[in-house]
């Protein structure tokens, strides 16, 4: 048996391939307020909208943003647990997401 820190089991010949467990991540809970924020960081000066605070699995999520895309038409991505859409349009955004019942506050510049 090798005996190197960084080298794991990978077959073994009484139960064959060994899995790692798969981790699940957890949603943040937030503090129920629904933050929209503009970041012009790392897009070479073009703006987009990172909502956070929605506390939604990963499947909810993204069918949440691709509403959200369709309605604002724009496009945006889901990267964690933030929506990113792309644009400046943040009281057009607050006003659909306060319709789907979310506390909403504008943050940031």
């Amino acid at each position: 048996m090798i005996s190197d820190n960084n080298s794991q089991l990978v077959y073994s010949t009484d139960s064959g391939r060994i899995d790692q467990p798969k981790t699940v991540d957890e949603a943040p809970q937030g503090d129920g307020i629904v933050r929209i924020k503009m970041d012009r960081k790392g897009r070479k000066g073009k703006g987009a909208m990172v909502i956070t605070g929605l506390g939604l699995e990963a499947k909810a999520l993204k069918t949440l943003a691709q509403e959200l895309k369709k309605k604002m038409g724009c496009g945006g991505a889901v990267k964690g647990f933030d929506i990113e859409i792309q644009g400046d349009d943040r009281d057009k955004l607050k006003t659909l997401l306060e319709q789907r019942t979310y506390k909403v506050k504008l943050a940031g510049g």
